[in-house]
């Protein structure tokens, strides 16, 4: 039994310490949406925007290092009824030079009769926010923005690719020119992200899925940092 056990504590004596590396190497990976603090006499930028916002973040942070203190909402956007629901605690009392931000994915996509979330149009989902009331909300939601005195940058939504669970292709376009009029009548200029992720779909982009790879979200997030930069000049 002696002979038998030596080899079983050697192996683990050898494992447990590149366990607990990895496990430290995970713990210590940086969470986009935890606050972060001001360097003093930078200008302050907030991203506003779901999970594709998330994933370029860090990558968005770590080119405007020295540049910008980005900061971003600590939550995912979701759709404009919990933009309207929340954009006052988003925004908060400190002064923003300027902010990007995005609603879209969450109001086109398919929900259940039950609040089930991404639910196929086929068995009779509905979307959860319908265009006329997206364009409703976000025309509210502007105005809110307008009045931080902040520099805004509308990012359009990104695309739905073919097969994406409880989305549509070709519902971001639709959403998109709802949105247009809203900009249009503001005079926000737009940051194109759904062209660019349209053209360059199977190379950045998840397949059947509206996310992006991690190559992906670091290509988003060059895009990000030169339009934040030109906002700001």
């Amino acid at each position: 039994m002696k002979t038998k056990l030596i080899p079983l504590l050697l192996t683990m004596l050898l494992v447990l310490p590149a366990f607990g590396q990895a496990q430290n190497a995970k713990a210590k990976r940086p969470n986009p949406m935890a606050p972060i603090n001001d360097v003093p006499r930078l200008p302050r930028v907030l991203l506003i925007g779901d999970s594709i916002s998330i994933g370029y973040t860090l990558p968005t942070r770590a080119l405007l290092k020295g540049k910008v203190n980005l900061h971003r909402i600590p939550t995912n956007g979701g759709p404009t009824i919990k933009g309207l629901e929340h954009i006052d605690a988003w925004l908060g009392k400190k002064k923003w030079d300027v902010i990007h931000f995005n609603w879209g994915l969450h109001d086109l996509k398919y929900m259940g009769p039950k609040g089930e979330n991404l639910f196929p149009k086929e068995k009779g989902g509905k979307v959860q926010v319908p265009i006329g009331e997206y364009e409703k909300n976000l025309d509210r939601l502007v105005a809110r923005l307008k009045k931080t005195r902040a520099r805004l940058v509308w990012r359009n939504t990104t695309p739905v690719p073919p097969g994406s669970k409880g989305r549509h292709v070709g519902d971001s376009i639709k959403y998109n020119a709802a949105a247009a009029r809203v900009m249009i009548r503001h005079g926000i200029p737009t940051h194109d992200l759904f062209t660019m992720s349209k053209e360059r779909m199977k190379e950045i982009m998840l397949p059947a899925n509206v996310h992006y790879t991690r190559e992906g979200s670091e290509v988003l997030g060059g895009d990000v940092a030169k339009v934040i930069l030109e906002a700001l000049k």
